[in-house]
């Protein structure tokens, strides 16, 4: 890469807290909280952690960054996957910052034993390789559509003792 190039993933990747991974056999790319560390992306997968279907057995993936002020597409870049095994140098070194980030844990200090017994910790490496940079986004460009879901909206607001209806509530 580049150095402006190289400066832009690892400046835009660092700061967004949210990326998005274009996953083998999925037809959409999956939102994923991570972590930037030593030149590379960590996320967390399996168990009850985000789910990444096929990011552990996949070589390389595309990782979109948004911009953490209007959530706009900044850089696509190709990142070379592979897996920080449990208690190895790099698991001691990274794992403690992914905790730290990791929100709502319902098992706290113990999350990091349930990492290593259930969970994946993948390593996103830059290749080199950006498919997408600022002033070079596709004329097709389209938002990435939400995972089909079998949630559903409330219905309509409950009623209201005194309460007035808005006209927005019509």
């Amino acid at each position: 890469m580049s150095d402006p190039t190289t400066a832009l993933v690892e400046e835009a990747t660092r700061r967004s807290g949210l990326i998005w991974l274009a996953l083998p056999d999925l037809p959409q790319p999956r939102a994923a909280w991570h972590l930037w560390h030593d030149g590379a992306a960590y996320v967390v997968t399996g168990g009850i952690e985000q789910p990444l279907p096929g990011l552990p057995e996949a070589e390389r993936v595309t990782v979109t960054v948004r911009s953490k002020d209007k959530g706009g597409r900044i850089v696509s870049w190709v990142a070379a996957v592979s897996e920080a095994k449990p208690h190895s140098e790099e698991w001691e070194a990274v794992v403690p910052l992914l905790a730290k980030e990791r929100l709502n844990a319902p098992d706290g200090e113990a999350q990091t034993e349930r990492w290593a017994d259930e969970a994946y910790v993948m390593r996103l490496t830059p290749t080199g390789e950006v498919v997408e940079a600022p002033g070079e986004m596709p004329a097709d460009y389209a938002a990435v559509r939400p995972v089909p879901s079998p949630a559903t909206s409330a219905g309509r607001p409950p009623f209201m003792v005194g309460g007035r209806r808005r006209p927005s509530d019509r």
